[in-house]
């Protein structure tokens, strides 16, 4: 699969999130998030496993209940089924990779 750089499919997550699957594949599936300051991204957790890199901006993520300040050039790990939850300080984009795929990203 390939995609090009476009703003269309984004889909409101919570106020002030928005994500966009970028492309998938049999094993992975890479979104972008679109993330506005002085919102927060509510406490989750899915089975998937999840890899992210913040491209800009800045967010304080918690992951397991330990607050991490994220800024550009991090990127992270956070294990199937753990709780997290992100309080976002800048607007900022951050690209995320599920495996296995999330079925309910699929456009």
């Amino acid at each position: 699969m390939f995609a090009t750089k476009n703003d269309r499919g984004y889909i409101a997550v919570v106020e002030g999130v928005k994500r966009k699957t970028l492309v998938h594949g049999e094993k992975t599936l890479m979104t972008e998030f679109l993330l506005e300051k002085g919102n927060t991204l509510p406490n989750h957790s899915h089975p998937q496993e999840q890899t992210g890199y913040l491209v800009s901006g800045k967010i304080i993520l918690a992951i397991a209940g330990e607050e991490h300040e994220v800024n550009p050039g991090d990127s992270w790990v956070i294990p199937g089924n753990v709780e997290h939850s992100a309080r976002i300080i800048e607007d900022s984009l951050a690209l995320e990779v599920f495996a296995p795929v999330r079925e309910d990203y699929l456009p």
